[in-house]
């Protein structure tokens, strides 16, 4: 499988065998059950919609409720669709793909959802350096000149102002993968993860090292 849904747990340190302290992500990854199968004939093409994270079933649409009624599942608060790798043409609805699905794996991206930061200035939203804070400056935390008094004369499209911070997805790519806890549903991660304790987060194989792989494969023959 191309990758699965998870939980962020938080970060901790632990240790390699030489004794060298490494600050890793926990992430939980799955048991996620296959609520359906995208094949060619009816969609169009091959993928595996996976469902992780109990709901209770009143809190669903019926026509939700039905879709995973037909599965044989319990209903499930997030739904994502993988694409199938060649080891996967015996997977089957109903079935649970776990976190030893990154077995040999080394390097993983995680796509979150970032921290909501609310309304923000210029200079938390982008860094901006602010005025002068003495000898009578009065623009410390403002944005400064805006538009052009000649042409055009306007604010141009994309002008960085203040605005709404945060809350958006983001992409940690190539994250070296620590070590996989199958006991305890757990994938750690070297380095960060964009989200909050308990934020859904998606983990996939790194496609970019991949890319690099088979190039190299490729330039071997």
């Amino acid at each position: 499988m191309e990758g699965l849904i998870g939980k962020k747990i938080g970060m901790t340190q632990v240790y390699d065998a030489d004794g060298r302290r490494t600050c890793v992500t926990v992430v939980e990854v799955g048991p996620c059950p296959v609520v359906q199968l995208k094949t060619l004939e009816n969609d169009g093409y091959v993928a595996a919609q996976l469902g992780f994270g109990p709901q209770k079933a009143k809190r669903l649409a019926k026509a939700q409720q039905k879709h995973f009624e037909k599965a044989g599942v319990e209903t499930m608060k997030v739904l994502r669709e993988f694409a199938m790798e060649d080891g996967d043409k015996e997977l089957k609805v109903g079935d649970n793909v776990t976190v030893s699905n990154f077995d040999g794996v080394k390097f993983v991206d995680v796509t979150g959802v970032t921290k909501g930061r609310g309304f923000a200035g210029v200079l938390r939203r982008y860094n901006f350096a602010g005025g002068n804070m003495t000898h009578g400056g009065h623009s410390k935390r403002r944005t400064g000149g805006l538009a052009a008094r000649d042409l055009p004369g306007w604010i141009e499209k994309g002008k960085k102002m203040p605005g709404h911070m945060g809350d958006v997805s983001r992409t940690a790519r190539n994250l070296e993968v620590v070590a996989i806890r199958p006991e305890d549903n757990a994938i750690l991660v070297k380095g960060s993860v964009p989200g909050a304790r308990n934020g859904v987060v998606i983990v996939r194989k790194a496609l970019k090292n991949k890319e690099i792989a088979d190039k190299a494969k490729k330039g071997a023959k």
